[in-house]
């Protein structure tokens, strides 16, 4: 490998800055050559539409996909979450590092925790995801809230409960970690409340697959038990023919007896946005030593959740 400086494609975002900030850093540190940020805006950043109607599917990444096969930028950093779960013949998914804690949390007037929310309240979020598995908190535990749709950035959202318009709005602690901002949250929602969006807390570093010398390098950030995890998500997602705008959450988790890492656990769910109708399955197996038992482990839970339904409650399906 040359010396020149390497060019790393990154949305526009304060966030995206942010964690491909910190991804320019490593990347400097393996491969000894400088590395600068391109930035480049994407269909997602200027659309005014919601996330659910615009399709989600993609529309962070292709302006980020398209300037790495022109040549214009030598890789790119993108929220895992974001990206289609197919992937590109002519693009590699070089590294993905270790992963951020995947959590969604709030952030809520007063100091509010989730379940101090009083009667009413009113919550923003632009994820059918949240909104599906919050409504179905609700319904399950008597709450009278109501999820408020919204679209913008970190401080668009943030700046909602300080107006007062929403008593608090959902965000992925991930996010507001890398921005150095978690001390902002008020509360971290359970698991076993919100599933995160398969991939949520994990990056992506992706370049083309011809450079070989390039592929290598980035390599040595990855962390396999964090691509085995968000490959069995993934995996999940795909079998339900769902595009990462749907009303699906996943996660994957070592289950660990001491200090050993014993199993895998892969939770999904998917719900009716009005929380009326849930299908939440979880699996155990062996922690995948391949990307194919990765995938396996995903599609076997795939196939129990659409045996109990989950087809009917994702609205059109993304093929």
């Amino acid at each position: 490998m040359s010396d020149r400086t390497l060019r790393l494609g990154t949305r526009r975002s304060r966030l995206a800055m942010a964690q491909s900030g910190q991804v320019a850093e490593a990347v400097s540190r393996v491969t000894g050559r400088p590395v600068e940020l391109v930035e480049i805006t994407t269909y997602g950043d200027t659309s005014r539409e919601h996330l659910a109607q615009i399709g989600g599917t993609g529309v962070f990444v292709t302006a980020l996909r398209d300037a790495l096969l022109r040549g214009e930028v030598d890789f790119a950093v993108h929220s895992l979450k974001d990206l289609p779960t197919a992937q590109p013949e002519d693009l590699v998914l070089a590294a993905v590092p270790v992963r951020e804690d995947p959590r969604d949390v709030i952030v809520a007037r007063d100091a509010l925790k989730f379940t101090d929310l009083p009667r009413g309240a009113r919550i923003g979020t632009g994820s059918p995801r949240r909104t599906a598995q919050l409504n179905a908190y609700a319904r399950g535990h008597g709450l009278d809230m109501e999820t408020v749709p919204i679209r913008g950035n970190v401080d668009t959202r943030i700046r909602y409960v300080h107006d007062g318009e929403l008593d608090a709005v959902v965000l992925a602690a991930a996010g507001l970690s890398r921005m150095g901002r978690i001390d902002e949250v008020t509360d971290f929602l359970s698991i076993d409340t919100v599933l995160p969006a398969p991939g949520q807390g994990a990056l992506a570093i992706e370049c083309a697959a011809d450079h070989a010398d390039l592929v290598a390098a980035l390599g040595e950030l990855d962390d396999p038990f964090t691509r085995a995890a968000v490959t069995a998500e993934r995996s999940l997602l795909a079998a339900l023919e769902a595009g990462c705008s749907a009303p699906v959450g996943a996660l994957a988790d070592l289950l660990a007896d001491g200090q050993t890492v014993k199993e895998m656990r892969l939770r999904g769910v998917v719900g009716t946005t009005d929380g009326a109708r849930t299908v939440q399955l979880s699996t155990t197996g062996p922690v995948p030593e391949t990307y194919d038992q990765a995938m396996a482990l995903g599609r076997e839970l795939a196939a129990e959740m659409l045996a109990q339904g989950a087809a009917g409650l994702m609205g059109e399906r993304a093929h």
